[in-house]
């Protein structure tokens, strides 16, 4: 019971703490609602809802907004300041996004500086995929895989990467993870942003 309680007071603390952040940050870039709806190609509906701490964004929809807005995903789930040294437990960072077949992939932290780095954790079950538009400009993300395999799609090419090897690739095109090999694959994401937010104008 407790665990079920818990876990529900997290899901409004995060979507409370997403509301706050992309309302601020659309006002700040003095967006309408509609603006920014039609620049992400998230719904305005969608949009409204969020604002309103309903409903459940997808880590797509989470992503298209950060690329309109010139933010790192992480600035939309950043609450209040945290102390300096941080150790951060991948398991207590609720998933973004949740595969079919148990895949999950956990935004465990981005770096305080002017071109951020986000790091992600990702676990790819056999045939799993997962699909990503292209970013903004100046993107760049590696992917390290430490146990399995997986192929890594990119402006319509298949590179397969195993364990031990590190691809990295200009996020700016539309690409994918899927899970290879009869194992599940785990890997460490980096997605490196640019210093400069991307023009609104």
């Amino acid at each position: 019971m407790d665990g079920k309680v818990n876990e529900v007071a997290d899901t409004a603390r995060v979507l409370r703490t997403i509301a706050r952040n992309v309302r601020a940050a659309r006002v700040r870039a003095a967006l309408s609602q509609a603006e920014l709806s039609r620049r992400s190609q998230v719904s305005k509906g969608t949009l409204v809802a969020l604002e309103n701490m309903q409903g459940n964004p997808s880590l797509a929809t989470l992503v298209r907004l950060a690329d309109a807005l010139g933010l790192a995903v992480s600035a939309l789930l950043r609450g209040a300041p945290r102390e300096p040294v941080r150790v951060i437990s991948a398991e207590a960072v609720p998933p973004l996004w949740t595969g079919g077949r148990g895949g999950e992939a956990r935004l465990l932290l981005t770096t305080p500086t002017p071109a951020p780095v986000e790091v992600w954790r990702w676990r790819l079950r056999p045939d799993e995929e997962y699909p990503s538009q292209a970013h903004r400009a100046g993107v760049v993300e590696t992917v390290s895989v430490t146990a399995g395999c997986m192929t890594l799609i990119v402006g319509g090419g298949e590179h397969t990467v195993r364990a031990g090897q590190i691809a990295v690739f200009h996020g700016d095109t539309p690409h994918g993870y899927r899970g290879a090999g009869t194992g599940t694959c785990s890997l460490i994401m980096t997605v490196h942003l640019p210093a400069d937010p991307v023009s609104l104008a």
